[in-house]
């Protein structure tokens, strides 16, 4: 199980932030995330290489998920 403190710490450690938003899908018990990121390190990229991108940034942590999806 990953807390939404860890997963937002991962992202913030990893890429700059413009805009992040996260939600717990799960009821509180970390096993469904959804996240809306915005972030320069996007610019140039289309939406599967954006996906792929951060896919690769969390992959540790999406491990330890049931479900993840981004926006």
């Amino acid at each position: 199980m990953i807390n939404l403190a860890d997963l937002e710490a991962a992202i913030r450690a990893a890429l700059p932030v413009s805009h992040l938003e996260i939600e717990d899908q799960s009821s509180g018990c970390g096993e469904n995330y959804s996240i809306v990121l915005v972030s320069d390190a996007f610019e140039g990229k289309n939406t599967l290489a954006r996906h792929r991108f951060v896919n690769q940034v969390l992959k540790a942590q999406i491990a330890q998920m049931h479900a993840f999806s981004q926006v």
